[in-house]
């Protein structure tokens, strides 16, 4: 009975926390990684597609195989996304080192090194399957399923809750942690070094310390994102899924910073700064030759574009 009044407590609080700020976002979980309180829930435990938010348990089961990260990999025409007909920067035919598709899959959310992940784990796409699914019940994700390595699929779906626990998971691999907090990085594609970004904003921004970070985007899912953040010595696990822009998600964000960090009153979603506003002001393409070099050549800088990740 004790612990069920304590339960009911506990969810009392995190609720009037979460109407305390305006979260656009339909789906919100923040948790403290060191003692495990909840600081803001919002439908933490509402079934919801994830988008690329998928891309962390692809990448957590493509490393639990030890496979060869110096193995290059050719991208071939079974990873293009005949689903949604996504965009990628990524052509098919370039072959490119394991380490580096990973990093594409999980820094630039691109879906065909996702698939091409998958397709060459050991035993092929049948056996990376199993490991995703063995890997769901380990974390104990109950209300998880994933069908693809993607996310494209709106079938790929879980809560704020699960996800909390594939977040916790995901921050013991050092790769992951360390391409998914890399605000960009020059990648070797056909003998040029092109210029790839990461999908979340705030990564590299001033003032913020992020641990790990996924961007997820479906017309199913809406706006997702994960992150682990440090603020005021404290480290907290954050969970959007299903805002409705991208300047909404990265509001509710800064608005669970603030709180982490105890400063005064949360940021309307209604009043958007001038980068989050122009962050979602539509899709711009660009792609030019710079002047700088690396390794003595020159490389491509790609601005991002509109493209489900």
């Amino acid at each position: 009975m004790i612990k069920k009044f304590l339960a009911a407590v506990v969810m009392t609080i995190s609720s009037a926390a979460a109407l305390a700020v305006p979260f656009g976002s339909q789906s919100v979980l923040v948790v403290e990684d060191d003692t495990g309180k909840v600081l803001f829930e919002k439908n933490a435990g509402t079934v919801a597609p994830i988008a690329s938010l998928t891309k962390l348990m692809t990448a957590m089961v493509v490393l639990d195989a030890h496979q060869d990260m110096n193995e290059p990999i050719e991208i071939e025409k079974e990873d293009v996304d005949m689903l949604k007909h996504s965009s990628s920067r990524v052509p098919v035919g370039a072959t490119i080192p394991r380490r580096d598709v990973l990093q594409l899959a999980l820094m630039s959310s691109d879906n065909r090194a996702a698939a091409a992940l998958a397709r060459t784990y050991p035993g092929g796409i049948e056996a990376f399957h199993g490991a995703v699914n063995r890997k769901i019940a380990a974390l104990g994700m109950t209300q998880t399923v994933l069908e693809e390595p993607t996310g494209l699929s709106p079938h790929n779906r879980s809560t704020a809750a699960d996800l909390v626990k594939m977040a916790t998971a995901a921050s013991n691999y050092p790769e992951i942690t360390r391409i998914t907090t890399s605000p960009k990085d020059l990648i070797n594609i056909k003998g040029r070094e092109v210029e790839y970004h990461n999908t979340n904003r705030l990564v590299g921004a001033k003032g913020w310390d992020i641990g790990l970070s996924k961007t997820g985007y479906t017309q199913e899912a809406g706006r997702c994102l994960i992150m682990r953040i440090k603020a005021a010595g404290k480290n907290a696990t954050m969970v959007l899924l299903n805002a409705g822009a991208s300047s909404v998600r990265f509001l509710d964000a800064l608005n669970i910073r603030r709180h982490v960090l105890g400063d005064a009153g949360p940021v309307s979603t209604s009043a958007e700064s001038p980068r989050v506003r122009a962050s979602a002001g539509g899709p711009r393409i660009r792609a030019s030759v710079g002047g700088s070099t690396r390794h003595g050549r020159r490389h491509v800088t790609v601005t991002r574009h509109r493209r489900h990740h």
